[in-house]
């Protein structure tokens, strides 16, 4: 009897110890502070939630990054129900300082520092004093949150933009100690949840899962310039092949694929996107409407150029204080290599692409029996090297009409206008490709 009390007994002691366990997430920040560093923050935060974890650890070794996103993710740790603790193994510097005093406890390793949060832009200049004060509120107003002396805080930052680098406020590791700005001295967080008394615990580190992985590779510069290339190339084959819908569908899906993962990380405002609809609206009404190509065309274009690459900067607005000039020529890069891109592709694969069986089979059965002109396929090949009369302008695709009959047609890039004549240069797919005559 009493055997059988030890072992039930046992089995008790052990499932409560297991039903017991603490669960910590661990989550990293171990990269410049930006608009995906936020996102991942908030993913991560939002698993924490999921999973019912008792414990939050931050694992910061970051020189800092973009103020703005400092400040939303420092927001989300100061609001966060259960006990946040960050790590800092090796640096937490100027934005990522803000995010560790945010935290309700500051743990750093050996050699570690902390500060140095003077607001500059990505060429290391110091800027305007309105984005200072705004840091050293911040920064003050964190402090002040977590029991933190806000001076020390303020003096992180400096106080004025004559303050030399020595003396703006960064501490190491035992002067953190000192000044109540670190709980201790510890060299791994195993060690940092011991000393907390957290026995047993789950540590949960948190990964990104495969669709945010997939939408953060959509961010890559060289799928984005693919991605620009498609959209250009889709445009331009559904002009000269009106009605065959599928260059179009792929435009618009590769539409969706270049600006979600910048609007999911924060990077493509509102009036961004907005800005490439509009342009795209005045290029169809340059298209369609009115004749010739002059202003409203050009500045949709303009339009549409200029949202591709400010998705990719961290601007604000119209302001780009934060924004190098290296991340300028990056997306810049983005969007040259795909315009070249797409210019290659319409060059050298547009003849071979509409003469493919797979491309004239996706034709509307329509254009290829040449409705308008209710002869067969023999007849329309005979029209090749005929003088004909615009019917529509054509730019460059349209209509043109020969002895009564109308005719799809498309230029090889050149704008011819209503009732000019022009010379049926050969038949591509279900239309005519023509020039002046």
């Amino acid at each position: 009897m009493k055997k059988l009390f030890f072992i039930c007994f046992a089995f008790l002691s052990t499932f409560l110890s297991v039903w017991a366990q603490n669960k910590v997430l661990v989550l990293d920040i171990k990269r410049e502070i930006d608009p995906v560093t936020n996102r991942y923050v908030e993913l991560a935060l939002d698993k924490a939630t999921e999973i019912n974890a008792d414990y939050v650890v931050v694992d910061m070794n970051t020189y800092g990054g973009g103020v703005l996103e400092a400040d939303v993710i420092r927001t989300k740790i100061l609001n966060y129900p259960k006990p946040i603790y960050v790590f800092i193994n090796e640096n937490a510097g100027s934005a990522g300082a803000l995010i560790s005093i945010a935290c309700d406890s500051i743990y750093m390793s050996k050699g570690a520092s902390i500060g140095a949060s003077t607001v500059v832009n990505q060429e290391g200049q110091v800027v305007p004093e309105k984005y200072q004060s705004f840091m050293r509120s911040k920064m003050r107003s964190t402090a002040e949150a977590q029991g933190r002396d806000p001076k020390i805080a303020e003096g992180m930052v400096g106080n004025n933009l004559r303050t030399d680098s020595a003396s703006v406020i960064s501490f190491t590791t035992q002067e953190a100690i000192a000044n109540k700005y670190c709980e201790g001295e510890r060299q791994s967080i195993e060690d940092i949840l011991a000393k907390n008394g957290i026995e047993n615990p789950e540590i949960i580190r948190f990964e990104l899962g495969e669709t945010d992985e997939i939408i953060s590779w959509f961010l890559n510069p060289f799928f984005k310039s693919i991605l620009i290339m498609v959209i250009i190339g889709g445009l331009y084959f559904e002009l000269q092949s009106p009605g065959v819908g599928f260059p179009l569908i792929a435009s618009a899906i590769a539409v969706v694929m270049y600006f979600v993962p910048d609007y999911l990380h924060g990077l493509l405002a509102n009036w961004e996107l907005a800005i490439f609809f509009l342009g795209i609206v005045l290029l169809i009404i340059e298209i369609f409407v009115t004749p010739g190509f002059g202003f409203i065309g050009i500045t949709g274009i303009v339009f549409i150029f200029s949202s591709f690459v400010l998705s990719v900067l961290n601007n604000v607005d119209l302001d780009f204080t934060f924004v190098s000039s290296k991340s300028l020529s990056g997306a810049s890069l983005i969007f040259g290599v795909g315009l070249i891109g797409s210019s290659l592709l319409v060059v050298f694969g547009g003849t071979a692409l509409v003469k493919s069986k797979a491309f004239q089979k996706m034709a509307l059965q329509s254009q290829v029996e040449g409705k308008s002109s209710g002869i067969n396929a023999e007849e329309q090949i005979s029209i090749v090297g005929s003088e004909a009369i615009a019917y529509t302008t054509l730019r460059p695709s349209g209509k043109i009409t020969l002895d009564g009959e109308i005719y799809d047609a498309f230029t090889r890039g050149s704008y011819i206008e209503k009732d000019e004549k022009i010379i049926i240069i050969s038949q591509e797919g279900s239309s005519y490709k023509v020039k002046k005559a």
